[in-house]
Order: structure tokens, then sequence, then C-alpha cells
């Protein structure tokens, strides 16, 4: 066989695998993917390559690669039959189990990583209706319960209890595989994290990256739960409480700052204050609205350039807060999606969070009686929170 017949076999072999092949750069960026992928998904190689990973996925699987892949993949460097769905050109899913293996050089030093995926739709089916089958046990049980219920606090009540219950199914839905599905994974970080150190009792070079990524885990889990809880407040429980008081608002915004810049040490964030008078706030929620638009700026703006905090209240009362990065500006047909739970991940990639920072830092400015908007341009995006004089 000649060379040249050996490499076109080769090429062959990666293109028309049974399997799907793709490759992905140190950044996260998808830098090749087989022709198999491309079928199956229904997408040219153009609309793949340049993309990441969780861009491919649905809201669930995103969620699963920020909380479990990355952390995991970054610390033993591989994993092995993960669940994943894949989102196709037609917007159907196709079930698949992944496998990753990070390449690197004799430093140390990340050259890329390769994903196998294996179509899994016998597998997840009788798996999702195993699940269904239970669910639908527990929902027969329950509304055998509601009619007991029904009979014995009378009809109108509880036909009122059903059409709740109905306009709030799908966000339980969504709670459900936030709880159910998410939290675990940062948990198997950490106990994956634990078990090496306990095998190994002993500090080792890797101990303090282990511990890192434990307590980023730790984190993440906590910022999940806090937003899930105010999402859960302002969408079932008629908005997020507030409680006002009057005091000074700078030692606030000073504290949310140098909390974000301990955690961000080489990140530059410089601010401006001007302040005429207190302004009638709940300072823990400002406090909260801040830390999203601070850590949406550390996420997305430019690692080399800095961020700009200002926060003006004039004389009368009126106040603007508003955080400033360079970077890529967001696409002007996006910005309306960018206050929506769970829609973050389809504007813009981000490396954590489930796309409900900057819906709750929008809930906590119409619960003050504000807003925020938002300015995108070529050298600047730029989030202002304007609250008029009470």
């Amino acid at each position: 066989m000649s060379e040249g017949k050996h490499a076109e076999d080769l090429e062959d072999l990666f293109e028309h695998a049974p399997c799907g092949y793709l490759s992905m750069r140190p950044d996260g960026r998808i830098a090749k993917v087989n022709t198999t992928l491309c079928d199956w998904l229904g997408k040219s190689p153009e609309a793949i390559v340049g993309k990441r990973l969780r861009d491919l996925l649905n809201v669930a699987g995103s969620i699963f690669y920020e909380t479990h892949f990355a952390p995991m993949l970054r610390m033993q460097g591989f994993f092995q039959e993960v669940a994943l769905d894949m989102v196709r050109a037609d917007g159907g899913l196709v079930p698949v189990l992944a496998n990753a293996a990070e390449r690197r050089d004799g430093s140390g030093d990340l050259l890329f990583t390769r994903l196998t995926v294996f179509k899994a739709t016998e597998r997840r089916q009788y798996e999702r209706d195993l699940v269904e089958a239970r669910a639908a046990e527990r929902e027969a049980r329950r509304q055998l319960e509601d009619i007991v219920s029904s009979l014995q606090a009378g009809m109108a009540e509880q036909v009122a209890i059903v059409m709740e219950e109905k306009r709030n199914s799908e966000l339980k839905e969504q709670f459900v595989a936030v709880l159910g599905h998410d939290l675990r994974n940062p948990l198997a970080a950490i106990d994956a994290g634990a078990s090496k150190m306990l095998r190994d009792q002993a500090w080792t070079d890797s101990t303090p990256v282990i511990l890192r990524l434990m307590k980023n885990s730790v984190s993440r889990m906590s910022a999940l739960i806090d937003n899930v809880l105010d999402l859960a407040r302002s969408r079932l429980g008629g908005g997020i409480v507030l409680n006002l008081v009057d005091r000074p608002l700078q030692p606030t915004l000073e504290l949310v700052i140098a909390e974000i810049q301990t955690a961000h040490p080489s990140r530059v964030i410089s601010t401006r204050f001007e302040i005429a008078r207190p302004v009638r706030l709940d300072h823990d929620r400002i406090a909260q609205l801040l830390s999203n638009l601070l850590g949406n700026a550390v996420t997305h703006g430019a690692q080399d350039k800095e961020i700009r905090v200002e926060c003006t209240v004039d004389s009368a009362g009126n106040l603007a807060l508003s955080v400033a990065n360079a970077g890529d500006p967001i696409p002007q047909e996006m910005i309306p999606l960018l206050f929506q739970p769970f829609h973050r991940g389809q504007v813009r990639s981000n490396a954590y969070g489930l796309g409900l920072g900057l819906y709750i830092a929008s809930e906590i400015a119409h619960a003050h009686g504000g807003r925020i908007d938002v300015e995108s341009e070529q050298s600047e995006t730029r989030f202002i929170f304007h609250l008029p004089a009470q």
C-alpha cells in the first residue's frame, strides 16, 4: 500500500467512523469535527468548528458541562461514559455517551482535548421510560390524593389548586432538573478530590489544585442554590421581598468589589463613586445585583482590560450604578434574551452558571422600582441599573 493511500484511509477512518469525533483547543473551542457527528446533528463542520462543546448541548447538558465535565476533566485529565443530549439543527436531541481525554506536552501544558461520542438512544430511552414510569406512579398517587382532598374540601377550591399547579408546572420541572441532576455534579467533584487525598494520605503537589477545585465546586453549589431560591421567590412567591433602609451606599458597593477582587486578583477593577445622599434600598439585594453584574463582567470581559464600576446619586436621589468591560459586543438581537432565566448560555458562551445571574439582577432592579439597561458596542459592554428618585 502506498503512503498516499495510507494517509487517505486514515482520513476516511476519522471522517466516517461509526462514532463521532471532535477535538478542542486549550481555550475550549472546537478545532475539528468528523463527518459522522456532523451528519448526526445535521450541521456543517463550519457551523460547529469554533464553538464550545456546551453550545452543542441542551440546557441540562450545558449545566452538566459547567458543573461536572470541566472540573473533573481538569482534575483527572479524562472521563468516560458521560451521558449527554446533543441538539440537532432541527432542535431534536441526540442522546450520546461521551468519552474525553486531554493531551499534554512534556511540560504539562494542555495541547488539546479529544472527545468521542456514541449514540445511546436505546439505553437512554430505557432509562427515561423507567423514570417516566416512576413519575407516572407518583403522579397517579398524587392525583388520587387530590381527588380525595377535593371531595373533602370542596370542588371549587380543588379546581383552583389544580389550575395553579398547571401554571407552575413548567417552572417546577426546571427546578427538578437543576436540583435533582446538577447539584450532584459539584458534589461528585468534591467527593473525587476528597477520595484522592484520603487515598494518598499525604500532601502532594496536586493537593492545592484539588482543594481549589473542591472550593470552587462548593462556591458554585452555593451560588446555584441562591439563584434557584431567588427564582422560586420571584416566579412562585410573588416577587423578591425587600428590606429597605437608609444608610450610606458606598461601603456596600466597596465590600462587593473587594470580594470579587479577592477571587480574581489578576483582574483590574476601577471605581468612581459620586453619591450625594443616601438612598432607601435593600443593601443586601443591591450587593447581590452588583455581584451578579460584576461576575458577568469578569467572565465575559477581555481578560487584559480593566472593569469599571461607577455609581452616581444626584441631589434629587436618582441613582445610576453601572459595570462596564471591554470585549466582544453582544449582538443587538440577543440583548432581549439576556434577562430571561436559563437563556444566558444561548446568548454568549459561559464558563459557569445557569443563566440566572442577570435574571435575578433584573428582578432585584424591578423590585426596587428600577430597571437595568444594556449598552454594547465594539469597544465596551455596559450594564446600568437606573433607580429614579422615590
